[in-house]
């Protein structure tokens, strides 16, 4: 079967593949000719979109031919990729982690059971993995160094799902979609739209085939994300009702729903709803009544310590000054946001205290938040901190004609992110 088989299996036209993908008609044609190949980032994308792996993807993009390799198996060669690191690969990995400062160094016959366990494709030691990258990637100052380990895990696990191994399907498939999503967080923060929506495209097709809601429900939440990025609201809002009926049909132990609820009041804050916004803010609270364990500080870390912000967020975007300064003063104020800890955290909370004075037209209190979080965002190399002061800049308005916010302007200009 070859790529233009499959669209037509699953009743797609080429423009409606198109559109699903971000691209020209023209463009799926060539794919089917054989004319040129998808490219790297949107590799993922297509793969979900057919519903089929990236390894199968490769067939449909290389279908067999009379007297090729295909009909002596595929065991003549292996190209070299990736994901077919040796032993050593491997044991550098586990010392990256060990030593990474990130998480408690694992003793080491249990680090080298868990590269064994790793290497012979085990769903539990997959996940565990999973679990310590995530830890990483959340205490790491550049998320972007989190990258390549992140990538070497991915190609392993596509090898243990191609190896098919009998009742092992759905947990592998499940451990796919955690670490998916981790790949599009990551390229989140470096501003790397159409990787991140890619990954998060097919964390969700991936969850879904491993009937797991939850982690569905948090890949579309993610890819909600992307579209909020570009002002995208509506597309947003539709995503998020999406993960809304899937998370019920998840654990209600977890905070799925909550964590739902919350950039659902963002999106509503987008769209001037003050009333939508203030409900799904008390929706998003309820999260204070679950019971430990209902996050698993990975793919789901929502357990209400940033609503403060979240909150004062909110109210900046609907223009609500007051109300918004209070609040994130509140959450400036807390342990977890204290200078030092969260560079990312931190530097939006001080960007949207900037952005409350340029509504104010006060430049004192633009350059005061902006200066500190703007040396948070050269620290951490964070694309979000700096999309938060791009967003400032476009608020000065008059101020301006201020040489210290006009050099403020210029400096945030220069931001470099991954």
């Amino acid at each position: 079967m070859g790529l233009a088989e499959r669209r037509r299996t699953l009743g797609y036209s080429q423009e409606k593949l198109a559109e699903l993908l971000g691209v020209d008609r023209t463009t799926v044609g060539r794919w089917e000719s054989g004319k040129i190949a998808p490219q790297p980032p949107q590799r993922p994308g297509l793969a979900a979109a057919l519903e089929v792996s990236l390894h199968e993807l490769d067939g449909l993009l290389r279908p067999p031919r009379a007297g090729s390799q295909e009909a002596t198996g595929q065991k003549s060669s292996d190209p070299p990729s990736a994901g077919d690191p040796d032993e050593m690969i491997r044991r550098e990995f586990l010392r990256i982690l060990t030593v990474s400062g990130a998480l408690t160094a694992l003793p080491f016959d249990e680090a080298e059971a868990l590269a064994d366990g790793v290497r012979r494709g085990s769903p539990a030691d997959f996940a565990r993995m999973n679990s310590h990258l995530w830890q990483v990637y959340q205490l790491a100052r550049s998320k972007g160094s989190v990258y390549p380990i992140v990538r070497d895990q991915l190609a392993t696990l596509n090898e243990a799902l191609a190896g098919g191994r009998r009742g092992s399907s759905r947990p592998l498939l499940a451990a796919a979609a955690d670490l998916f999503q981790l790949a599009g967080e990551v390229a989140y923060d470096a501003n790397r739209y159409t990787d991140s929506a890619a990954s998060y495209a097919l964390a969700a097709s991936v969850s879904k085939e491993a009937g797991a809601y939850d982690l569905w429900a948090c890949s579309l939440v993610r890819h909600a994300y992307v579209d909020m990025s570009d002002q995208r609201y509506q597309q947003a809002a539709e995503l998020l009702g999406a993960a809304q009926r899937v998370a019920a049909r998840g654990d209600k132990s977890l905070s799925t729903r909550q964590w739902v609820a919350s950039v659902q009041a963002e999106v509503c804050a987008g769209l001037g709803d003050l009333e939508g916004c203030e409900r799904a803010l008390c929706q998003a609270e309820e999260v204070q009544s679950l019971s430990e364990g209902s996050t698993n500080g990975g793919w789901l870390r929502f357990d209400g310590t940033r609503l403060a912000e979240e909150r004062g967020a909110r109210y900046v975007q609907l223009g609500r000054l007051d109300l918004a300064e209070d609040a994130l003063r509140r959450a400036l104020n807390q342990t977890s946001l204290a200078a030092g800890h969260s560079y990312r955290r931190r530097g939006a909370v001080l960007a949207d205290l900037a952005i409350v004075g340029a509504k104010r037209r006060d430049p004192e209190q633009v350059v005061a938040y902006a200066r500190e979080a703007l040396a948070l965002a050269h620290a951490s190399s964070s694309g979000y901190v700096a999309r938060r002061l791009r967003n400032l800049c476009d608020e000065f308005g008059p101020l301006r004609r201020d040489h210290r916010v006009a050099e403020l302007g210029a400096e945030i200009a220069t931001l470099r992110t991954p």
